[in-house]
């Protein structure tokens, strides 16, 4: 089937961070190094994947002990492909937006436009202590990056850009080459409320933590309200973690097995940093607010969103979030290669068919 506007996409989480998607210290056979990621991004091309996101972390904890850079490890997995698209996060803080807006307009040059960004407003705060940053509070940290994501356009589409902001400034600023056309689709995250607000200004895309189809439905219709009024439009993905199995019993066994095997103490010390920056927001909330032990078991909230079963039951699941708005969802595995192949080969083509056949519903209707 032909691909098209209308069809949700899929993406999957890099593994560029050592540990893989689950603080478990059940198998993954899943590796963080630079040959593996190349095979696997060049499978999930193969597989009907749309994007790749590539992780931002500076500092070991929480099961992941080994980091590559997210701009450089995207451009080699850019370089391994041919259509897939890469998402490389971004931190501001560690990251300027004059430097990122370079790198990326490069890269999108050389890689005929497949590069993207995920802006991280930052939600560790040892991290930003190790490396010398400031540690902001919860809504001046989306202050710049809001900052930040303008600053990335104007360059991106202005000559003599001039930027007065609290935290970045240009004057007459003109970037030569710009990006590739169309420009780098810029990605986002959270779940506070402002958050939500900076997506339904300047972002193309806002990725949401797993949750039920009726919590996503709340943040989908908040966000698009208040981007309509701004007479902007977002995108919304979100998070998953998909275990699609040729039985439903074999894959709740397989869920039952990460959370039996989970380090204790590495979920809890992550759950207490990122409830805490969570509960720095004006409003208390946060992505992990209302998160169990067993939820932080997956750094993403990903079991939530119970994409976990027979691949006819994730199609149906999958196709009732796109009825709701979403439309990405951005998948973490188990063991990487093997399972982005079996998504690709046995799930994506029942979503695909599922999408045809409301289709025709409609144009039957009409």
């Amino acid at each position: 089937m032909t691909a098209n506007h209308d069809q949700i996409k899929f993406a999957y989480w890099v593994p560029n961070v050592s540990g893989g998607l689950v603080i478990s210290k059940i198998e993954q056979r899943t590796g963080w190094d630079i040959d593996y990621n190349r095979r696997l991004a060049q499978i999930a091309e193969q597989a009907g994947f749309d994007y790749a996101l590539s992780q931002i972390r500076f500092t070991a904890g929480y099961g992941a002990e080994f980091q590559h850079e997210p701009v450089a490890f995207s451009h080699a997995l850019l370089a391994a492909t041919t259509k897939l698209k890469v998402i490389a996060a971004l931190l501001p803080g560690p990251w300027n937006p004059a430097v990122a807006a370079k790198q990326i307009a490069t890269i999108s040059q050389l890689t005929e436009g497949r590069v993207a960004v995920n802006i991280v407003s930052g939600w560790f705060r040892g991290e930003f202590t190790a490396i010398g940053e400031p540690w902001l509070d919860h809504d001046e940290r989306y202050r710049r990056s809001e900052e930040f994501i303008r600053s990335l356009r104007g360059i991106w589409t202005q000559d003599s850009f001039t930027f007065r902001g609290d935290f970045y400034r240009f004057s007459d600023y003109t970037l030569k080459p710009k990006p590739a056309q169309p420009l780098p689709e810029i990605f986002q995250g959270g779940s506070s409320r402002a958050a939500r607000d900076m997506a339904a200004r300047v972002s193309d895309w806002y990725f949401t933590n797993g949750n039920s189809v009726d919590e996503i439905k709340k943040q989908v219709d908040d966000i698009r309200a208040k981007a309509r009024a701004n007479n902007h439009s977002v995108r919304i993905g979100v998070n998953a973690f998909a275990i699609a199995r040729d039985s439903e019993v074999e894959a709740r066994s397989v869920l039952n097995e990460i959370i039996a095997k989970a380090d204790p103490e590495a979920v809890n010390a992550f759950g207490h940093e990122v409830k805490n920056a969570g509960k720095a927001s004006p409003e208390g909330q946060g992505n992990w607010a209302k998160s169990s032990f067993e939820d932080l078991v997956q750094y993403n909230d990903g079991f939530k969103t119970n994409l976990i079963g027979r691949p006819e039951q994730i199609a149906e699941r999958i196709i009732a979030l796109k009825k709701i708005g979403v439309d990405l969802v951005l998948l973490g595995f188990l063991h990487f290669q093997e399972e982005v192949e079996y998504f690709g080969r046995r799930v994506i083509p029942l979503v695909r068919a599922l999408e045809a056949d409301a289709a025709r519903h409609v144009q039957a209707a009409e």
